[in-house]
Parts: C-alpha cells; structure tokens; sequence
C-alpha cells in the first residue's frame, strides 16, 4: 500500500480473499456484537478459509484468552484455534518483556486474557500496589471490575511503576449499544496520576508486530469496522484494510475521515471479502463508481445516479469528500447526500 495521501477507495480486478493471503479481522463490530455472529459472518469466512485465505483473529479486547475466542468463534460456527487469535494482551505483555527482567511481577488491572499473556512471556501477575510489582498492565476488565482495582494501580504508577495499557479505545460494542472501554478507565488512572502509559494495541506498531509474528503473513488485508484503531492501524503498518460498516463507523465518519483514517476499500459487511471491488473513476469535476456519481460542491457533498447498489454511491462520495480534503480532514455537509443513499 502507499503511504501517500488516499484521495479514493481502490478497486479490485479479484476477490480480496484472493488478492491477499491473511485477513486480519477485528471481532467487536466485525465478526460479532454481543456475542452473535453478525449477518453474513460465518458463510463468508467459511468460504473465504475454503479458497485458501489464512483468517487471523486481532483483537484490543484483552480480557479473554485465546483459547476462550476460539472457543466462542468456534461455537458460532467458525472452527477456530487458539493459535488463530492475537490480542492486545499478548502485544502489551511482550513490550513488557522486552523492559523487565524474566519472572518479574506486574500488576494486573484487568481480566484473565492478561494474566495468561504475562505468564505465557515468563511473567508474573500479582494483584497489589504493595506486592513491589515492576510494572503496571491495564486492560479490559469487563463491566463488574471493581472500582478499587483502579486505586491500586493508580497507588503503583504514583510511586514511579512504569505504567502500561493493552489498548486505549475508548468505547466497546455491544449487544445493548457502545460501552465504555479500556480507554476510558485508562482516563481514570491517568486522571489520578498525572500519568502517560505506554500502549500496545491497535492501532499502534507492538500490536501490528505481534500480528505479524504470529501469523507470518505475507500480503495481509486488515479488516475492521474502527477507523481509529484497525483503518489507523493498518495505515501505520503499511499494509492495505477493508472497512466493513457493521460496527462502529458510519457514513458521515468516513466521509470526514483524514488520510491515516481512509481505508483501501470500503464494503458493507465480511461479505465484500468474497468481492471484487469496484473502481472508482474520475468523471468530469466528480467521481463515478457503478451507477452513482458524486461532487464536492461549495457547501456540501453531492450524489446523484440509481440502482440497489447504495455502496456505490458512499464510494462516490468518500472519493469526492477524500479529494476535497486533501491531507485534511472533510467539513463539507454529506448528510444530504447520505440520506439520498439511505445510510
């Protein structure tokens, strides 16, 4: 992928589970919400692993381990291996190791998936400020962690502990709506301290290195629905992503989206996995994609064409807002134009 300004979506004479070897797919907001598979999840997966495509699950939840992942895709109808899932908890926990000595404490303020990376890299987790950890690790802890686990890091960190967190996203998916995530008990500590940690995850290099360690990919394709951490991610990576609007973006995000926010292609759900994707071309002062065709007017963005393929048209509109833009990010009014489209 180029590392220069994205002014488009790109096209793909191929389906992308054929133009690239490894789909590097987020879970919350792409395979799954709540716990369900998402529509189309499964069917698509299964024949993009069938024709040959390494699917690799990367996740900056880090409370559950990979085996509990795989488990849970794996009853939801994706066969899935431990091997197969990479999480924010293993990147944090080797930048860890790489700054500790072997066997040395740290303290969790997080669920399991934190625990089993720290041992998995010969650490040692521990629960209290007063157990003379060398680090701290914050991830995920899920809904119920209660409130004194944020004292006890906040008490270490005061001391001077190094600090580190899996991720900082500030919300999470779920099956009743957008929760608060690690990011924003992440806030709470750095409130009291005063305060930065060092982050592995998404969209940050320790998690695209753990990725790439693990799965050996050669041509990857992340796949995400977060422009903020898998789009950034895969900017920072240099490696190419499909954005699936499943999850937490919507149109009028990624019509405002700067360059490291704009994915390689756009696609309404993991369907577009088993698609070649359609190019977007120049067409007079705006930009054509299928049926639609779109322009940047003064004001606002402009669609204008027909068809069921609405996508199309968000194609348009990103390549006509992206090139407005330039290495800005768009103010013109799409939601016109959105609604036109129906998204």
């Amino acid at each position: 992928m180029s590392q220069g300004v994205r002014t488009s979506p790109e096209g793909s004479a191929r389906p992308l589970s054929e133009a690239y070897d490894t789909a590097l797919l987020d879970l919350d907001g792409v395979v799954y919400a709540g716990g369900n598979a998402i529509a189309h999840a499964v069917d698509s997966l299964e024949e993009a692993r069938s024709g040959g495509m390494h699917l690799a699950y990367v996740t900056n939840n880090a409370l559950r381990t990979p085996d509990a992942v795989a488990g849970h895709l794996t009853e939801l109808g994706i066969p899935t291996g431990a091997a197969d899932v990479i999480t924010s908890a293993q990147a944090v926990a080797r930048l860890i190791s790489e700054q500790v000595p072997a066997g040395a404490r740290v303290l969790v303020i997080g669920g399991e998936g934190l625990r089993v990376a720290l041992r998995e890299r010969g650490l040692t987790p521990v629960e209290s400020a007063d157990d003379e950890p060398v680090a701290v690790v914050q991830g995920y802890g899920g809904p119920d962690l209660p409130w004194g686990r944020f004292a006890e890091a906040s008490y270490a960190v005061a001391r001077g502990v190094p600090w580190f967190a899996s991720n900082t996203d500030l919300t999470i998916p779920s099956g009743r709506g957008i929760a608060p995530g690690n990011g924003a008990a992440v806030e709470v500590v750095r409130i009291a301290t005063g305060a930065e940690p060092q982050v592995a995850g998404k969209p940050l290099p320790p998690m695209h290195k753990e990725t790439i360690i693990r799965t050996g990919a050669k041509r990857p394709l992340v796949v995400g629905d977060r422009l903020d951490t898998d789009i950034e991610g895969a900017f920072n990576g240099g490696v190419d992503s499909l954005l699936v609007l499943t999850g937490v973006t919507d149109g009028a995000q990624l019509l405002a989206a700067p360059p490291r926010h704009r994915p390689t292609y756009v696609d309404g759900d993991l369907r577009g996995l088993l698609a070649a994707q359609p190019e977007v071309t120049r067409d007079g002062d705006g930009f054509r994609c299928g049926e639609w065709t779109a322009r940047a007017g003064t004001e606002r963005l402009e669609v204008d064409g027909g068809g069921a393929a609405a996508l199309d048209g968000l194609r348009a509109l990103c390549a006509a807002a992206w090139a407005a833009a330039g290495d800005g990010a768009c103010e013109l009014d799409g939601g016109k134009a959105l609604a036109r489209l129906g998204l």
